[in-house]
């Protein structure tokens, strides 16, 4: 149901079917919406990404902050961590199919960012 503001006879305004609790937009922004959690999902996008490599992807991040996004995204089952040395440990991570259903949404933002130079 959609809130509806109301002014009374004497100008008083009261909204009617007010949200208590998170939209579908509101869910949806925790979920993608995180600093840099967007940029990882997007470069995960074509195959599984080494996290030195995905430092490098994202130079402004720092390791702590990415591990922490990526911890996040893993939590949330949109990425998967593989183990793919021991010595010297190396990870790999990808997108799952939850993960790869937020790629449509996020490149239209980043299209709609590009077009009105955002």
């Amino acid at each position: 149901m959609e809130s509806v503001v109301k002014t009374d006879s004497k100008g008083r305004k009261k909204t009617l079917n007010v949200c208590t609790e998170p939209c579908a937009i509101e869910k949806g922004m925790r979920l993608i919406g995180g600093k840099w959690t967007g940029s990882i999902i997007y470069h995960l996008k074509d195959e599984p990404v080494r996290f030195n490599d995905l430092c490098r992807m994202l130079g402004g991040a720092s390791k702590k902050m990415i591990d922490q996004r990526l911890k996040e995204l893993e939590s949330r089952d949109m990425v998967i961590r593989k183990v793919v040395e021991e010595r010297p440990i190396a990870v790999t991570y990808q997108l799952t199919d939850f993960g790869r259903s937020a790629l449509d949404i996020l490149d239209s933002l980043r299209i709609w960012s590009e077009q009105n130079d955002v």
